[in-house]
């Protein structure tokens, strides 16, 4: 490992740009509309995450397996992250302006779990490659702009806190950094490409969970289905966008 400085500059640096979508909430005015809009895309992330770089990827690490076998670990591996997400969201209590709080929780939740692997992956990457970490570390950034956005909506329009908001957020920010911090203290050894497979397929899983059964259930709440669907689908042209160029 000689690039560990840079390595975890570069993991800071994609983990904490959620900061950056939790600031861009604060400077709209209190609506629904952004609201609605916010939630919605984010879940346009989320799914096109899920399949345009975390399926994807996980396919591409299972390479040691033949193709059947490799398609049914990752369909196993997300129904296992569905479950996992079923599960948090059952059990999380309810609390103040309970859904969009619970939406805002749950998210959070999910992305420390997407951040975690990213965040080992970054880390590996720059220590092996610092081009290809550098270019990891962009695209990852970019994608966690609006994860910090769909953190942020919720939790500060169901608290009316900021501070909440901005905590919630780097919560999740800082679990990038913290993935490539385990990574160097003690999982480097361990870690290979048919785990991190696996992890992506679970955290594919989960992304499309909290989309499919919290996020755009919640923006539909509000009743404007028409700015559910466009902020979905400038969700998804986003992610879209980046994976083309990044």
């Amino acid at each position: 490992m000689n690039n560990i400085p840079l390595a975890f500059i570069l993991t800071i640096f994609a983990g904490m740009s959620t900061m950056i979508g939790s600031i861009l909430v604060f400077l709209k005015n209190d609506s629904k509309k952004i609201i609605i809009m916010s939630l919605a895309f984010a879940a346009g992330v989320m799914i096109t995450v899920s399949f345009t770089d975390l399926i994807k990827e996980s396919y591409l690490l299972l390479n040691n397996y033949l193709l059947f076998p490799r398609i049914l670990f990752i369909l196993i591996f997300i129904t296992i992250g569905i479950i996992l997400s079923m599960m948090i969201d059952k059990y999380l209590p309810t609390k103040e302006n309970s859904n969009l709080y619970r939406v805002g929780v749950i998210s959070m939740l999910a992305i420390i779990l997407h951040n975690i692997p990213e965040g080992i992956a970054t880390f590996m990457a720059a220590n092996s490659n610092i081009s290809l970490g550098i270019s990891l570390a962009v695209a990852i950034a970019l994608h966690n702009i609006p994860e910090g956005i769909s953190i942020s909506i919720p939790i500060f329009h169901s608290t009316k806190s900021k501070k909440k908001a901005l905590l919630y957020t780097f919560i999740s920010g800082i679990s990038e950094p913290f993935g490539a911090l385990i990574t160097y203290l003690f999982l480097s050894p361990f870690i290979n490409d048919t785990i991190m497979g696996f992890l992506f397929s679970i955290i594919a899983g989960i992304m499309i969970q909290i989309s499919i059964y919290e996020l755009i259930p919640t923006s539909l709440s509000y009743n404007n289905k028409k700015l559910t669907i466009i902020g979905f689908i400038v969700g998804c042209i986003f992610m879209l966008i980046n994976s083309i160029f990044f």
